[in-house]
Order: C-alpha cells, then structure tokens, then sequence
C-alpha cells in the first residue's frame, strides 16, 4: 500500500518545503552510494501480491475493512479499493527447498485468510483484472479509508485538471472508451510485486536486466483479459494503470511531458540516475514532510530514512521501481519488479518468480549483457506487444531478430532460468517444479489470459450473454485457484 500519510491536502508552502527536502535528500543519497556499507552479503527476495474481494455473485465486495479484521494478521493490508487488500511476504533467501517452503506457507495463509473472510461475507480472489469489475460498481463508495489514497486521488486530478478519457481496445474490436472522475479504475489493476536486494555497484546491471526481461514475462503470466465487460489486451492491467493514473492532459502529452507510470527512456549506470530522473521529472503527489536532518545523521554514521525522497519514489510507477531502505539501521537496496498480474495460483505465481530470478541471475552478469544489444526503444516496444497478445506476441531479440515469446522463453530463457536458479543454490526440486510449469504453459499455449478468454468463449457459444458468462468464468475461476493446480491443466467447460 505504500507509507500513509497525515494530510489529504497540501498548501503551497508545504509543497514548496517537500521540494527542498527531496532535493536534500536526494544529495545525501548520493554521497552514501559512495561512502555508506550497504547490506548485500546475502541478498534477499520478497513477494507483494494484491488481491480482489467478491461477494456471492462474484462481483467486487466492498468491505476490506471488515474482511482485514477478521483475518486479524498484519501480513495482510488495505488496498487502494475497498474491494483489495494485499499480501505480504517476509523477504527470504532463496537458495535450497526455501520456494517449496514458500509454496506451502502462502496456501496455508491464503486459506485461513480466505476461510475467514467467507465468514464475513467475501471470498479472495488472486487475478489480474477482477472480470466482473462494472462501470456502476465506481458508483458508490469505492476508496480505502486511508489519508494516502484520497490524498493521490485528488492530487492526480488537481494536476489534469480534468477527468480521465480510458481508451483501449482490444485485438477483435472490442473497445472501452469512456471518462473517470477517480483513479477507481486503477484499483481493478492486482498485481505481484518481486524484491530482489542487490548490492549498490550491481543495481544497474539488474535494473537494466529487469527491463530488457519486461516482455518475456508479461507474455508468459498474462492474466488480465476483460475489462467493463470487454475483451482487450492479454495484460490489460499495463495499459489501465498507466491510463488510470496519468496526470497529464493532452496538451503536457503532446508537449512529450512524461508520464507517471513510467517505463524510462535508457538504460542506466547507476541507481542514482533513476532516483535524479524522479526528482527533476515528476512533481510531487504526496507533499509529507519529517523533521529528520538527514546531513546530521549520515555525519553521525546513523543510515538516514530518506523519507521524502522514498515518499515520492513510490508516486513514481515504474514497473521496475528503484528502491532504497533501512532495516535495523542498514541501509539495502532493491529491485522491485512490478509487471506481473496476480494469480491464478500461487503455483504459477512461484513459477513466474522462479523464471524471473533465475534469468535475472544469468542476464545481469553476462560478458556482453543482453542491453548493450538492445535498444532500449526496442525494450520499450516488446514490453507494449507483449501486453496486448501475450503468448501470442512476437519480439526482437538480439541472436534471434524475430521472435515469438513462446519459442524466446523455450530456447533460450528458460535454459538461462535454470542456470541462474542452479547458481543461486536453488534445488533440483524447486527448479523441476517451478521452471516445468513455465515450460508447461509455452507449449500448451495457456497462461491465465488465455484460460479466461477461452472459457468465456465456450460459455457464449452454450448461450450465455457475456455479463452472465464472465461471472461464471469467475466462479470456475475461483474453484480452480483453489486447487493450487496450474493454470495451464484448467479443463474448459
């Protein structure tokens, strides 16, 4: 969810104080990338993943405040929708059985948070896009009781100074075209997010990794198909979010002005220059300021905590987000890997981190890395084709030329998985479970997008209408999750 904050608003003095506080500390970071220690000794990973809440129907249950209180367990928090919360996962090493582990941890929890939240009246839902999401359901009371999202909220549209026009469609036609008044939309878009801690003089390497691998893992995980009862892109949540939360009207866009959810524009030597591109770039959203001096405690040795600085990186919506923290006084750095959708099991969702911290392994310290062959606008245009057709999508890849992200992962990725797992320590065990999946789901052609659009198919062609039959794709959906299968062996009715 992100840090809370005290105000809903701010006035001009206290932006203008906010400004003069990132700068500072964005000096302060500086020197401590070249004077500080920071821990990297025995990196470690974590794992967000955002959830939906549905009623009976399975339409979105608005009620996480009384669905986070029965499941009473702080690994589990408010969301941006009163239909979200999410989970998250103590970061852990990852070498050995610690996935297996891992595995058996998440569906015990999500069991008993879902056994609890039926008692109230709502079932959990890990999916990309909840397909039962309407136009009317924005209607009502929608947002979390929480300072940080209305804050956002009313930032976002005092900056457009307009609503927002959503416009996407989808590979037959379909198309949703319509105005917002709220970043609502946005909160249809449940991710997972993947942490990977690096040391400072590797950041780069793993960034600029990261953002070349974008493509090949939207195309593989794909989970988010429907949208207000439309069929769109494979990975419609890329283009919602980015859509849902731009603070731009058409005139800063025509003028090139960026845009908050940000995929860069070059590859990177130093992490350094994603936090400076931040603070030049983008204005700030949340404007909280800390009485912390930042300058006496790096004099002092004490690690600082950079609050604003980290404030206003997390209203930065890279999908591969810089991020620096503290944890018992030692500052660490991490990659934040946030492209893929949720679910649909938590199978495929290790399967997906085991494919993306076995390439990264293997990408980030090859002799001739795969981003000196690769521009960066290439890197850019395989991420967009890989969110509108999925496995379907074909890409350029240096070795290779064209591509098609099936045979890419296949031929080549997937053997770079294996390698980087084995390296890491990972078991033979997690890497056969894991990584077979992924391989599974390439030459069966179905990840979750696919799964979904096929169903919904099959129930249109028995006579439902499409409101009808996402519903009860959701419900199958639902069922199937539940038996932790992969998505790929889901049978269609």
């Amino acid at each position: 969810m992100g840090a809370e904050v005290n105000a809903q608003s701010y006035t001009r003095e206290e932006r203008q104080r906010y400004r003069e506080k990132v700068r500072q500390n964005l000096d302060v970071f500086e020197r401590m990338l070249t004077a500080s220690s920071f821990e990297f000794d025995k990196p470690m990973t974590g794992l967000e993943i955002e959830l939906n809440l549905v009623n009976d129907k399975y339409e979105p249950d608005f009620h996480n405040a009384k669905v986070l209180e029965a499941i009473a367990d702080p690994d589990y928090q408010t969301e941006l929708a009163q239909y979200n919360i999410e989970l998250n996962v103590q970061p852990r090493p990852l070498p050995g059985d610690s996935a297996l582990e891992l595995e058996h941890d998440l569906r015990d929890s999500l069991n008993k948070a879902d056994e609890r939240s039926r008692e109230v009246g709502s079932r959990i839902v890990a999916i990309g896009m909840l397909p039962t999401i309407m136009p009317e359901h924005y209607q009502r009371e929608w947002i979390s009781d929480n300072n940080r999202y209305a804050a956002l909220n009313d930032s976002i549209f005092i900056a457009r100074g307009e609503d927002i026009f959503l416009d996407i469609e989808g590979p037959t036609g379909e198309r949703v075209a319509t105005y917002c008044d709220s970043i609502a939309p946005e909160s249809a878009c449940t991710s997972v997010q993947l942490h990977l801690q690096v040391a400072p003089h590797e950041f780069a390497d793993h960034w600029n990794a990261a953002q070349a691998l974008v493509a090949p893992q939207v195309a593989l995980a794909a989970n988010s198909p429907f949208f207000f009862g439309q069929r769109l892109h494979a990975e419609t949540r890329i283009e919602l979010f980015k859509q849902a939360t731009d603070t731009r009207p058409i005139e800063l866009k025509n003028q090139g002005v960026r845009p908050r959810v940000f995929f860069g524009e070059r590859w990177i030597t130093s992490i350094f220059d994603l936090f400076e591109e931040n603070v030049r770039y983008f204005p700030a959203l949340l404007a909280e300021t800390t009485d912390e001096d930042p300058i006496a405690k790096l004099e002092a040795g004490i690690a600082p905590d950079l609050a604003e600085l980290r404030l206003h990186n997390g209203t930065v919506y890279r999908w591969n987000r810089p991020i620096y923290d503290t944890v018992g006084g030692v500052p660490h750095l991490r990659v934040e890997n946030r492209v893929l959708p949720a679910g649909p099991t938590i199978a495929d969702v290790l399967a997906n981190a085991a494919f993306y911290y076995g390439c990264i392994r293997v990408l980030a310290h090859q002799d001739r890395p795969v981003w000196t062959k690769l521009s960066f606008s290439a890197a850019a245009e395989n991420f967009e084709l890989a969110a509108r057709s999925g496995l379907d999508a074909r890409f350029y890849w240096p070795g290779f030329g064209e591509i098609g992200a099936d045979e890419l992962i296949l031929r080549h990725l997937l053997p770079m998985a294996h390698e980087g797992l084995e390296d890491w320590g990972v078991s033979r065990a997690v890497r056969d479970r894991y990584l077979g999946i992924v391989e599974a789901r390439c030459t069966s052609g179905v990840n979750g997008a696919v799964w979904q659009s096929e169903c919904v198919q099959r129930l249109e062609d028995g006579g439902l209408d499409r409101r009808t039959a996402l519903h009860e794709m959701l419900r199958l959906y639902a069922d199937h999750m539940a038996t932790n299968e992969p998505v790929h062996t889901w049978p269609l009715p």
